[in-house]
């Protein structure tokens, strides 16, 4: 398979990582499974599997100085993200948070610039504050409609997990140089189990919840957490260029996924949005590029 398609792929698996988390939480109006549950539980079932992965392919330990960097995927991918996601779906709708998240690329390149050493110049930083404000707007409008607070403390939330998703994708594609793909995603969800097990069993539900809250938390936990990784990884690294790029449609398809998954109702106002944060984030990361030649 071509990196392209490898990377689409990806991206299709990613983009319905929102929505099933969505219905694996429930709403507050009809909670299904608990979101605590749900963050570490995704992390504990991943966790495992990669244990037997790591086992069948007899990969190597990592060495002393790739554990910060394992530490970051950890704290990044398997707690920042999930717990803060999952709390806020739990209020906002799934199509709601893609617009949100869809400045994670211009986020990513944001943090890999300070991280890294890499010094963008002044159109990435304007970039970067017009999708800011953009997404803020959208947020402080859309909780206003709704006369709801907590909204706007969703979308806090939804801001955090960003940036736990952003930080998870710099140290991935820093070990991703040092160790195959697959096994720098495995080896930290293997490290995050002695935190992810007890949680997850500790949380487990007591109240009877419907399959497909089972269904789509299956989902997040073998696919979001774990496999979906293998193919984004691999098509960073055969053709980073091209395939970083589609990344910027996954907010949209998660909204498309959102309608078609959750049936949810979607406005005009919410797809433009969209449009406008996705034409911010192509202008900064070509600023970026161009800035930094």
């Amino acid at each position: 398979m071509s990196p392209r398609w490898l990377g689409a792929l990806a991206v299709l698996l990613f983009a319905m990582t929102i929505p099933m988390t969505r219905l694996a939480n429930g709403s507050v109006e009809a909670p299904q499974l608990p979101p605590l549950f749900v963050a570490v539980g995704r992390g504990a079932i991943a966790g495992l599997l990669a244990l037997v992965y790591l086992w069948v392919v007899r990969a190597a330990r990592p060495a002393k100085a790739q554990w910060p960097w394992l530490g970051a995927v950890v704290l990044g991918a398997v707690l920042i993200f999930p717990l803060c996601m999952g709390w806020a779906v739990r209020v906002v709708p799934a199509a709601h948070a893609a617009v949100i998240v869809g400045l994670l690329p211009l986020c990513t390149a944001a943090l890999a610039s300070w991280w890294l050493g890499q010094r963008p110049g002044l159109l990435f930083w304007l970039a970067g504050a017009l999708g800011s404000a953009l997404v803020l707007m959208f947020a402080l409008g859309v909780a206003r409609s709704h006369g709801a607070d907590h909204w706007v403390s969703a979308d806090a939330w939804l801001v955090v997990a960003m940036l736990g998703a952003s930080l998870a994708y710099v140290a991935g594609a820093a070990l991703s140089r040092q160790m195959p793909a697959a096994q720098a995603i495995s080896w930290a969800l293997v490290a995050a189990l002695p935190i992810t097990l007890p949680i997850a069993a500790w949380s487990w539900p007591t109240e009877a919840v419907s399959w497909q809250a089972w269904g789509a938390f299956a989902y997040v936990a073998v696919i979001s957490t774990w496999l979906g990784f293998f193919a984004w990884y691999a098509a960073l690294a055969r053709d980073p260029m091209r395939v970083s790029q589609l990344q910027l449609m996954q907010p949209f398809t998660s909204i498309a996924l959102s309608v078609l998954v959750l049936h949810e109702a979607v406005d005009a106002s919410t797809w433009l949005v969209a449009g406008a944060v996705l034409l911010v984030v192509i202008w900064g990361q070509h600023a970026a590029r161009r800035e930094m030649k």
